[in-house]
């Protein structure tokens, strides 16, 4: 797919930017969502907490507002843990479109 602004399409001399869809994120990508994810979770946590304490509510809401500050961090952890998407089923690295040295070959002789 090439991305070329219209007008820019006629000058000479301009590269065409390729993009690679299946490619996985950079990792400083992935710790970037997952920074944010585990903040916006501790954040909704802190809220549940406040909430919880200084809202006159009856007892059920503040049940389920102080059971949201409890999982939370739970939650939050195992997100912030979680990596970035796994290879795809298909794709199998040890496939027989690897060349592989034969085993009888394998060892190194004198």
């Amino acid at each position: 797919m090439e991305v070329v602004k219209p007008w820019r399409r006629f000058r000479r001399g301009t590269t065409v930017v390729h993009q690679v869809t299946d490619a996985q994120p950079s990792l400083s990508d992935d710790i970037k969502r997952r920074e944010r994810s585990y903040l916006i979770k501790m954040s909704i946590r802190l809220i549940c907490l406040i909430l919880a304490v200084a809202l006159p509510a009856p007892w059920p809401i503040k049940g389920l507002l102080v059971a949201g500050a409890v999982l939370l961090p739970y939650l939050a952890v195992i997100g912030a843990n979680q990596r970035g998407e796994s290879l795809p089923a298909g794709s199998d690295l040890t496939g027989s479109s690897q060349n592989e040295i034969p085993r009888h070959r394998r060892e190194i002789g004198s």
